[in-house]
């Protein structure tokens, strides 16, 4: 997490920097790596203002809090940007949630176990095993994500920039393979 302090017409002493990063790591728990924080510290006649701005690997938080005491302010700003990381975590997880229950399209992939036998004999082939698996809008990143925790060696997703179904699997070489289709 890159901190930055901005005073104007206030003087950031350390002891206000340790206790503003001491309260961002609420906020840091929520949001995703890389993180840059500009924290701008104002005093205007008797009013202390705190504005945050925090930038993270999927979004803006922004909040502006004044008070008479800097520190009321700051934890005021600090309230109001874990409640916007909160809300904006809990909807990213949702929408996982919701691609799960609802296929695109209501397209589905079936996935068949074979027998080896039915294969080298050149007969009819068996089916010992039939799943059907969802076909889930995602990028590339969160299909790795996926396949981390997954018990199958691939994942099959639509990818969200192409609109193309493609297939992410885990090599040999503990690197991922990307099948994607040309049309």
């Amino acid at each position: 997490m890159n901190i930055e302090f901005v005073g104007r017409n206030y003087s950031v002493d350390d002891r206000l920097r340790g206790y503003v990063e001491g309260k961002l790591g609420k906020v840091t728990k929520f949001v995703r790596e890389p993180v840059e924080v500009r924290v701008i510290l104002e005093t205007e006649k008797h009013r202390n203002i705190a504005d945050l701005h925090i930038a993270h690997g999927s979004g803006v938080l922004q909040a502006t809090e004044e008070t008479v005491d800097m520190y009321e302010a700051v934890n005021m700003a600090v309230d109001k940007v874990e409640k916007q990381a909160r809300r904006s975590r809990k909807k990213m997880i949702d929408q996982r949630r919701r691609a799960d229950r609802v296929t695109t399209n209501g397209m589905r992939w079936p996935l068949e176990v074979l027998a080896r036998e039915s294969l080298a004999a050149g007969g009819e082939r068996q089916i010992v095993k039939t799943t059907h698996l969802p076909i889930k809008p995602m990028s590339i990143e969160e299909a790795a994500l996926q396949l981390e925790g997954a018990k199958n060696e691939f994942v099959v997703f639509r990818d969200s920039g192409t609109d193309r179904v493609s297939v992410l699997y885990k090599r040999r070489d503990d690197n991922y393979g990307l099948i994607a289709p040309e049309f």
